[in-house]
């Protein structure tokens, strides 16, 4: 057996003295953990600033029908960015999709913060989501083919890690520049920081994993992969589309919106018979329950936690910074469970993590709208979301960590690029969802203007719906998680079959074929 050809995707050999010694800082290793630290660490900066100044934003463009579309934009045009970020690492490296997803992520921020108008605002949402999609697949193909497997658990903390500074002073300093300045410069101010990242994390990128992964077959002209790589960026924007249509038929709440209500499903449903692995939706064993499973952990925590700034000032009368206050401690507890679970004694126990954390996310969610009764302190809310972020941390690291451990190198892109897809159109359907429910049970109503004491029930008064109106929201987030306990059980793949060599074969191509004796035809 011939021994691999060195290459800037090489990484250090894995013997156990070498890993008794190799740190995500070892000098081989320490430029770039700083350089991709630094990108997520922008990322999370922009995430709980743009969330603690969305409820101003949304007022004064006269969009609070429209906020749940705010969110929505970004994760459903990511669905195209995740997926060309996939193909194009696989056959490029890590760096193009990287570079050109920061210039379209700071270029999103500028059109939402020059908006005139709420749809305006929502466009430059979605630019950002494309930006955003190439860029969170290219750092989990930089982590695959850049870091030995048994340092890949620390750099999934060290992203974690990363969200703490910024949810600690995110919501205190964007508050206070929506309040003092005005919500534009929150979006505005982002883009100053894009520069950093780039400088840091370029030099090491292109000596560690930049160019094409290692051949895993036969040399050819690459026109079937350029055709199925097209195919699937184009089946990527009918599946944005589809989740479109189902956003903009959630808010529509007329019986003429069940056309495209129709169309969207019947363009999701082609599309992601491909761009998942085969049995995600029915979750079957290892690989497609992972995938389904971080699509039900980030749907139902991302929808809880996207509404709790609007529900404490409608309805607890709170000022956007106070409101923001109340997710700060989020982030350092989301980091503390993405540290626990890169401990090497829990290894063996990686499935059990992810179902005590997925069990935490449920209660958290399921607890988060007591706060509607006015005798329930606010601080309980802080208290159930930060439950909520340490059983986030341990879940969603844990899935990363499995998604790469059952890819082949050749295959890490698309798996990576399922994973976020599944994440962001759980996301937007969810959104969709219960922004229908919250619509519907008169959430459009509320007002974030003057609201304070008396006026916190908002527009309708103590005798409206919006309290409803938010309580349907985390009850279809908390029966979403509920289901994702279940799931959980069900991340070990089954025990090999006949042949090894297929068995292998079926849980590391992911998105392919899988052979029969692996995975029953659906």
């Amino acid at each position: 057996m011939s021994a691999p050809e060195p290459g800037p995707a090489a990484v250090p050999p894995d013997d156990p003295a070498t890993r008794r010694r190799e740190t995500v800082f070892s000098s081989a290793h320490r430029p770039l953990t700083f350089g991709i630290v630094s990108v997520v660490l922008l990322i999370a900066f922009e995430a709980t600033a743009v969330g603690t100044a969305m409820p101003l934003a949304a007022d004064e463009l006269d969009g609070i029908p429209l906020y749940a579309y705010a969110f929505s934009a970004f994760f459903t045009t990511s669905v195209v960015g995740m997926v060309a970020s996939g193909q194009w690492c696989d056959h490029r490296g890590p760096l193009p999709p990287l570079t050109t997803g920061i210039a379209l992520f700071a270029g999103g921020l500028l059109l939402s913060g020059t908006a005139g108008s709420m749809w305006l605002f929502i466009l430059g949402r979605a630019v950002q989501g494309v930006g955003g999609g190439l860029v969170i697949v290219a750092l989990y193909v930089t982590v695959s083919r850049a870091f030995p497997e048994h340092l890949r658990p620390t750099v999934m903390a060290a992203f974690a890690a990363s969200w703490v500074v910024p949810s600690v002073v995110g919501p205190l300093i964007s508050g206070t520049v929506a309040e003092q300045l005005g919500w534009r410069w929150v979006f505005l101010g982002i883009p100053a920081l894009v520069a950093l990242p780039l400088l840091v994390m370029l030099p090491p990128l292109r000596r560690r994993a930049s160019g094409p992964p290692p051949a895993s077959g036969p040399p050819g002209d690459g026109s079937g992969d350029r055709h199925e790589g097209g195919r699937r960026i184009r089946l990527a924007a009918a599946a944005a589309l589809g989740a479109g249509l189902l956003q903009y038929a959630g808010q529509d709440l007329r019986w003429s919106a069940l056309l495209p209500a129709a169309a969207g499903l019947a363009l999701l449903a082609r599309s992601l018979r491909v761009l998942l692995p085969r049995g995600t939706l029915r979750a079957a064993r290892g690989l497609p329950s992972v995938v389904l499973l971080r699509g039900m952990a980030a749907g139902s925590f991302i929808v809880a936690e996207s509404f709790v700034p609007l529900m404490l000032v409608t309805q607890r009368g709170l000022s956007v910074t106070l409101a923001g206050l109340t997710l700060a401690a989020g982030g350092a507890l989301w980091a503390l469970g993405s540290f626990a679970q890169s401990r090497p004694r829990l290894e063996p126990h990686r499935e059990r993590l992810v179902v005590l954390g997925m069990s935490l996310v449920t209660v958290a969610v399921g607890c988060t709208p007591l706060v509607l009764v006015e005798s329930v302190p606010v601080w309980c809310l802080a208290l159930a979301m930060g439950i909520g972020c340490f059983g986030m941390g341990l879940t969603i690291s844990s899935l990363s960590v499995l998604l790469l451990r059952l890819s082949a190198p050749q295959a890490a892109g698309r798996n990576s690029a399922a994973l976020q897809l599944c994440d962001g159109l759980s996301n937007v359907l969810l959104l969709a969802l219960t922004g229908a429910l919250f619509a519907a049970l008169g959430g459009g109503a509320v007002t974030v203007t003057g609201t304070g004491g008396e006026g916190a029930a908002g527009a309708g008064g103590p005798d409206a719906a919006q309290p409803a109106a938010f309580a349907a929201v985390y009850a279809v987030s908390a029966v979403v998680a509920l289901a994702g306990v279940a799931v959980a059980r069900r991340l070990r793949p089954e025990p090999p079959a006949g042949d090894p060599a297929k068995r292998r074969t079926s849980v590391t191509e992911g998105t392919q074929e899988p052979t029969e004796a692996a995975v029953p035809t659906e």
